[in-house]
């Protein structure tokens, strides 16, 4: 491309399962690293995004078929554009007739796309959150047995598409709605369509079919009952009115998966639209390079409308193989009057004309069927057998009346038209499209914009057989504008293993694709042509002379295949005047010779057979090496004189350098000599001093440890004189603060003793007055209820005497002849008298005991306080001899230990000290030791055995205080 400068295009073209796609990929990853750029902002480059859009188109566009695991059901082609120094500038994908069949009807043992099963086994999230689940629940897949791939991992593969879906641009949001869009594709699958109850309409066959279709509204976020209606209803447009017709069951069925269909469709294109958007086309690119993966030639037992649109891909496609290889050869041998002998092909032209011709061909008659609604399959086929019934390349089966068979290029191929019609339809149904325009969900909405008014009325035919055309009429304007390059894939098997090679079977498609006959006819032809200028500035190097302007180009390029001394050349000179001079009689006879002479020289070029141009390169470089030779002896004679001359120079310099150094060496050995001298002299001398330093040093060392061990034994004596001191004192000190202690504790305890009972006896005194008290109150009670008794009988007197004095009113006659009685109370004065003095010297006494009573409580209570205050103080005297003696006491242990060891150190000390005087332990410890406080104390094991017995009688007092 950059040498050359011309666009160019790789066509990749074999059998399904031959590996088209794989090979496809290899190209795409090499012009890549070929074309690739540096990318330091960060962000993915063109290249990255073009090798990444291929799993995303992968998941969405291929399928398992019966002879390929991965096999695309969509042609496409990869326009690579170029700036001028040939790097990737820009990039588009354009596809070609997706095979949107394929949602709805799946063969056994193929699977549908790729991204259902990869949905079907996402990770748990995204499978609650799309309502998915296994495979084998959805129409849509279950219609095949095959739902796992050995080869590939879904739940794998969900995840390397949504990072390649990240790479190329599509964002989260977006993703979340393809795959919604999706799901909702499985779901509208499962709903099931039968005859109303209420109405000659379809309805929902079940709960289950509307918890499907209520699932797929929620996922288009549409209305449940519109999705309902547009499935089971159409709305027929008059001139003045509109028309609700509800449709069959089985039409019903039609409708939800053309919906499916249309909507995978649309979902497919947008992904694709997304992907050119995200990568970026350059309008200013110089070049291109188109890579072209496309499905090969199909054949089965069941061929339909996908069948034929493939094979006629193919066709095409063959054509321009043709047209290149064959016709364009041809041609340019008639342009530049060589002596050729015609070679005879095969043209498929006639199988074009029978598919493609207007009109007349088999596509406007598809077309022309669509378009009457009382048209069948019947009638297509029936109207194909009166058409071509006398074309060579059409051939109507014996045992089929709806069949027909098509020789192709690759071989014959039986069509069954029984879904040519239905699938030719491309139809818009109004009510699918304003139900998805109305989603709320931007994305669905997006898929389905508004059409125009005409259009919305009522439901549009579009032929897709004729937009497959128009698309492949605009791919070979693409192919012809740049220069082909053809990558032919052979199936080595159909068991789809390695190592098995079927020879027949690669023949055949070796035969099919027509690369036998592109062979042939390049080994009768001149497959090697260059132009004059060409030839002249590759080759001149075997002819100079031709360069020095005496010479044309056809007069140079002839000298130079003479100078070349190319097999056959010679005898082409001689044919040449033969031909002038010979006879007409012999004029066949040169013309069969010269068809079989190795080259020819054009008008413009020079053409040349299979293996010369390899024999002129051997030539020109035989001539190169030849020449090379000659430069590098004349390099090597200049390089070895200029080494010679570098050497000559280097050792004089060095023989120069090497005598100085010798010098040098010599007075640095000369000096080297003296310094050895001078330091050993004060090597000597240093060691010398050393020695006397560290004798020096080590006797002072000596003396000092010697004395200093002197001075801290002498310490160490004073001190333990000190300890034993102290510690007399303190044991003497603590005995006698323990002996009044104890006396304390005794006295506090008998006074305390003694103060109780004497408020226990006044306590009792206390009580006996309190008992007589009680007496002299019972007495005073009794007396005091004699004295109510009588004031009780006096007021009863008186109320009598005032009901007489009443009742006397009322008898007044009478009472001046009855004398009045005066009553006379009859009271004891003598006795009342009595008993109030009685009674008062009874309060007075009640108030004597009373006011003891108290006197004597306020000294219980004082009495009592003291006590518990001794009892308390008694308590925490016992608690602190608790706590500290028994840390006293080993205290005190440990320092008579420490006596008795430093007595048995005296000891020692005092037999080596005068061992010649024999003295008894007894005599010689029995004179007791002064000490610093004036007393004196006997160094013998007495102390250990006055402490034991001061210790058990501590001990046995403190036993006995909680009996006080």
């Amino acid at each position: 491309m950059i040498k050359e400068q011309i666009s160019q295009a790789i066509l990749v073209s074999g059998e399904s399962g031959a590996g088209k796609t794989e090979s496809t990929k290899m190209l795409m990853q090499y012009l890549a690293f070929m074309g690739g750029r540096n990318n330091n902002t960060g962000e993915r480059s063109v290249e990255q995004k073009v090798l990444e859009s291929n799993p995303v188109l992968e998941a969405f566009g291929n399928a398992k078929t019966v002879r390929n695991n991965n096999s695309s059901r969509f042609g496409k082609f990869v326009e690579i554009q170029f700036d001028g120094r040939g790097r990737i500038s820009g990039a588009a994908i354009r596809t070609y007739l997706l095979e949107r069949s394929r949602v709805c009807q799946v063969s056994d043992p193929e699977r549908n796309y790729h991204c259902f099963y990869m949905l079907c086994a996402a990770p748990p999230e995204d499978v609650e959150k799309f309502k998915v689940g296994n495979p084998r629940t959805f129409h849509y897949l279950n219609q095949s047995n095959c739902f796992e791939l050995d080869v590939l991992d879904d739940s794998k593969e969900y995840l390397e598409t949504k990072r390649a879906m990240d790479i190329v641009g599509i964002n989260q949001a977006e993703q979340e709605a393809i795959f919604r869009v999706v799901a909702a594709i499985l779901h509208l699958g499962n709903v099931e369509f039968v005859k109303g109850k209420k109405t000659d309409g379809a309805e929902p066959k079940d709960d289950k079919s509307r918890l499907h279709l209520k699932t797929a509204a929620d996922l288009f976020m549409c209305d449940e009952k519109s999705l309902e209606d547009s499935l089971s209803k159409r709305v027929i447009v008059t001139r003045g009115d509109r028309i609700t017709k509800s449709l069959d069951p089985a039409t019903a069925a039609i409708s939800r998966d053309a919906l499916a269909k249309i909507v995978y469709s649309k979902l497919f294109d947008w992904l694709v639209q997304k992907i050119n958007i995200s990568i970026g086309q350059d309008p200013e690119s110089k070049f291109l390079i188109g890579v072209l993966d496309i499905y090969g030639f199909e054949s089965f037992k069941t061929n339909s409308f996908e069948q034929f649109c493939i094979n006629l891909t193919n066709e095409k496609l063959q054509q321009h193989f043709n047209q290149h290889v064959f016709k364009m050869e041809q041609e340019e041998y008639k342009k530049e009057q060589i002596d050729w002998s015609y070679i005879e092909f095969v043209d498929n032209q006639d199988i074009l004309d029978l598919v493609e011709k207007k009109p007349g061909g088999i596509i406007a008659l598809l077309d022309e069927a669509c378009m009457f609604p009382r048209s069948t399959h019947e009638t297509f086929a029936e109207k194909l057998y009166q058409t071509f019934k006398d074309h060579k390349r059409f051939v109507k089966p014996k045992l089929s009346r709806t069949d027909f068979t098509i020789c192709h290029y690759a071989g014959d191929v039986t069509y069954q038209t029984e879904l040519f019609l239905e699938k030719n339809k491309d139809l818009v149904v109004p009510e699918h499209q304003a139900l998805l325009n109305a989603s709320k969900c931007s994305f669905v909405s997006s898929l389905f914009p508004p059409l125009p008014e005409e259009t919305s009325k009522s439901s549009k035919f579009s032929s897709i057989a004729t937009g497959f055309k128009q698309q492949l009429q605009s791919l070979l304007e693409t192919l012809n504008a740049t220069e082909p390059h053809y990558v032919r894939c052979i199936k080595p098997n159909n068991a789809l293993k390695p190592g098995i090679f079927e020879n027949n079977n690669i023949l055949q498609q070796l035969r099919c694709g027509g690369v036998m006959e592109a062979i042939r006819i390049s080994t009768a032809g001149f497959p090697s042509r260059k132009l004059f200028r060409e030839f002249i500035n590759r080759f001149s190097i075997l002819a100079p002379e031709v360069l020095n302007g005496s010479y044309n180009d056809v007069a140079a390029s002839k000298r130079i295949l003479e100078k070349s001394n190319l097999s056959g050349y010679q005898f082409l000179h001689i044919l040449h005047f033969a031909i002038i001079a010979s006879a007409m009689l012999f004029h066949r006879l040169i013309l069969w010779l010269t068809g079989l002479l190795p080259l020819q020289v054009g008008k413009t070029k020079v053409f040349l057979r299979a293996g010369q141009m390899a024999e002129l390169d051997a030539r020109r470089g035989a001539v190169l090496g030849v020449s090379a030779i000659v430069i590098q002896r004349k390099v090597r004679a200049y390089l070895s004189r200029r080494h010679f001359n570098l050497l000559r120079l280097s050792s004089i310099k060095l023989q120069a350098f090497c005598r100085g150094q010798a010098v040098r060496h010599q007075y640095a050995r000369m000096r080297r000599a003296a310094a050895c001298l001078n330091i050993q002299k004060h090597s000597r001398k240093f060691l010398a001093r050393k020695a006397y330093k560290n004798l020096y040093f080590s006797s002072v060392t000596i003396q000092a440890g010697i004395r200093g061990m002197i001075a801290r034994d002498k310490l160490l004596l004073r001190k333990q004189m000190r300890a034993v001191t102290v510690i007399q004192s303190q044991c003497r000190r603590f005995l006698a603060s323990h002996h009044y202690l104890r006396l304390k504790k005794a006295a506090i305890t008998t006074q305390c003793a003694w103060r109780g009972k004497l408020a226990r006896r006044e306590l009792r005194n206390i009580r006996m007055a309190a008992k007589e008290t009680g007496a002299l109150l019972e007495a005073n009670t009794k007396l005091e209820k004699q004295v109510e008794e009588l004031t009780w009988e006096l007021k009863k007197m008186q109320r009598e005497k005032e009901l007489l004095m009443k009742e006397g009113g009322g008898t007044k006659n009478i009472a001046g002849q009855v004398p009045i009685i005066k009553e006379v109370p009859v009271i004891d004065n003598e006795f009342m008298v009595k008993l109030t003095a009685e009674n008062e010297q009874l309060k007075a006494l009640v108030t004597s005991l009373e006011k003891k009573i108290e006197e004597t409580n306020k000294l219980s209570e004082e009495r009592l306080k003291q006590a518990s205050e001794a009892e308390m103080k008694i308590i925490e005297l016992k608690t602190a001899m608790q706590r500290f003696y028994p840390y006293f006491m080993l205290w005190l242990e440990e320092k008579i230990s420490d006596m008795e060891t430093e007595d048995k150190i005296l000891r020692q000390k005092a037999l080596l000290s005068a061992p010649s005087r024999k003295m008894s332990p007894e005599s010689s410890f029995a004179s007791s030791t002064p000490l610093q406080n004036g007393n004196h104390a006997q160094l013998n094991s007495g102390p250990s055995k006055r402490f034991g017995r001061e210790d058990s009688r501590m001990r046995r007092s403190k036993i006995e205080l909680p009996q006080v």
